[in-house]
């Protein structure tokens, strides 16, 4: 397998026009109007700036073929959220291709932009060959695109040797650069897995240079609009965007801290009201969509929005996206609660619809993707214990459903990959926490940030902790970076890739640690530093 991808050049051209306005822009104090449509464009003609400012991307891929991406936006930090577009309908053609220079051009077609969805295209192209890589481009107004490089999935059932894949979560602007994201473009890797935290909805203003804009904490679809154009102008985003096919799934800051189902955060007082809480939940789904390559089945209704979904790559993985914000209860407040039998974290649908896929599935190995991480992380030195309550172990009940359903179905070679700690660690999943000598039914990944929590560092204080008080833990790392994951018949690998720093740009890339997981047998096998 040697696919390396020639990176295509990203779009770095800032709108510099609107930066100096739009950072002193300040959103409407009401919440109650924060989801209210942006104020109309005219319905002049389409500017002939540059259209394509914020790239392409590509996404969910089958074995029959991928969405592809782009979003029209000739000044994307215009004020309005409009991103310089007139209020009319566009169209814009894309083609796929087999070779880099289009010279065989297999399928195109088109599609209409509209102001309603800001100008975005959401191409869900079929008859593609399996397992196979593809180029693609969009024109509109005259303009082409650049390039952006895919691959679809192997068909169903079909033996493979091996697959690879990455995953990566937690790109805050305002604190990091995005160099992780250069270095990921060029991993020789069939897609990845972006699970959340895509953007961050404060008004953060660092000390790096980044500050967020719009400077306010993000309410109106405007808002949410205006701060996704910031992020996708990132010319290292934009790269890993053109390398890959990404499959994506939200978290908490792609919306507000720590959000729960039709609750704010607890701390967040204008936005108590679940009613008002939804509006916002509506604009934050529907920007999160305009601006990802996700496909019509996860278009947004209002304040719902389809997250989970099954992806199948040939017969060695079955990858399950969850969604653990929609459907959770509020995070506890007393310990004790967490194994409340009620409380929810997944939901009833999605957690029957989770164990009867994993039941039935008939692949080498079944990969959950999971915002936040599932092991018990106990955060007391010595006597006594505390667990986080917006993680798993703060919804222990539910958890231990999920783990004596996989007991009960013979589930094997079960994995979990996680986000949102701003920390690495590998972890054996147990039956029973509490008991060291209890089975264990899987393993987890949990990927650290690529730029939350700054430049990070090999070990800190909560690692010590985590490493000294929970036995199933078998490795730690505080920095910075992105996990890639090789998938083979009789073993799995995960390599920690780190950056040794985020607050200037440039930083190198290596390898921290690459964990093991032997087939049939859960749990980490060895760790290689």
């Amino acid at each position: 397998m040697n696919r390396r991808p020639t990176v295509p050049a990203p779009t770095s051209t800032l709108a510099r026009r609107s930066f100096l306005t739009i950072a002193g822009v300040a959103s409407s104090g009401a919440v109650v109007a924060a989801a209210a449509p942006a104020v109309a464009a005219p319905a002049g003609p389409v500017p002939r700036d540059p259209l394509f400012t914020l790239g392409v991307a590509s996404g969910d891929p089958h074995p029959d073929g991928v969405v592809l991406w782009t979003r029209l936006a000739p000044d994307p930090l215009a004020t309005d959220g409009r991103g310089g577009m007139p209020d009319r309908v566009v169209p814009v053609t894309w083609e796929v291709a087999e070779d880099e220079r289009f010279r065989r051009i297999v399928r195109r077609g088109v599609e209409h932009a509209s102001a309603a969805w800001a100008h975005s295209v959401h191409a869900e192209v079929h008859g593609l060959r399996p397992d196979h890589t593809y180029w693609y481009r969009f024109r509109a107004n005259g303009q082409a695109s650049p390039a952006g490089r895919t691959r679809t999935a192997p068909a169903p059932g079909a033996r493979l040797r091996e697959l690879r894949f990455a995953f990566a979560s937690c790109q805050n602007y305002s604190v990091g650069f995005f160099t992780a994201l250069r270095h990921l473009a060029h991993e020789d890797v069939d897609f990845l897995v972006h699970l959340g935290d895509y953007i961050y909805e404060g008004d953060a203003a660092g000390d790096i240079g980044r500050a967020h804009l719009p400077a306010v904490e993000l309410y109106s679809l405007t808002d949410y609009r205006l701060r996704y154009s910031q992020y996708k102008l990132d010319a290292d985003l934009q790269a890993a965007h053109h390398a890959h096919p990404w499959i994506v799934a939200p978290d908490d800051h792609d919306l507000e801290n720590n959000w729960a189902g039709d609750h704010s955060e607890p701390d967040d007082e204008p936005d108590q009201d679940p009613a008002v809480f939804r509006q916002r939940r509506a604009a934050a789904y529907q920007a999160y969509w305009e601006n990802l390559p996700l496909r019509r089945s996860s278009m947004p209704r209002g304040p719902e929005m389809q997250v989970f979904r099954r992806l199948v790559f040939g017969d060695m993985l079955q990858l399950d996206v969850l969604d653990t914000r929609r459907f959770r209860d509020p995070q506890v407040t007393d310990q004790a609660d967490r194994w409340n039998p009620e409380r929810q974290i997944l939901g009833p649908e999605q957690e029957a619809w989770l164990l009867a896929g994993l039941g039935a599935a008939t692949a080498r190995w079944k990969v959950l993707g999971s915002q936040v991480f599932m092991f018990d992380a106990d955060t007391v030195t010595g006597p006594g214990e505390r667990y986080g309550t917006d993680p798993w172990p703060g919804y222990a009940a539910a958890r231990q459903r999920l783990f004596d359903g996989l007991a009960e179905r013979d589930v094997d070679n079960f994995v979990v990959l996680s986000g949102d700690a701003h920390r690495s660690a590998a972890a054996d999943l147990k039956l029973s926490f509490a008991d060291e000598g209890s089975p264990t039914v899987g393993t987890e990944f949990l990927g650290t940030s690529l730029t939350s929590g700054k430049d990070g560092s090999d070990m800190d204080g909560t690692g010590t902790v985590w490493l000294a008080e929970n036995p199933h833990l078998r490795f730690h790392n505080a920095q910075r970076g992105y996990q890639v994951c090789r998938l083979g018949r009789d073993e799995m690998h995960t390599e920690y890739r780190i950056v040794p720093y985020v607050t200037s740009p440039g930083a190198p890339i290596t390898t921290r640690a690459t964990v093991f997981v032997e087939s049939g047998r859960p749990g980490v096998a060895h760790v290689s530093d």
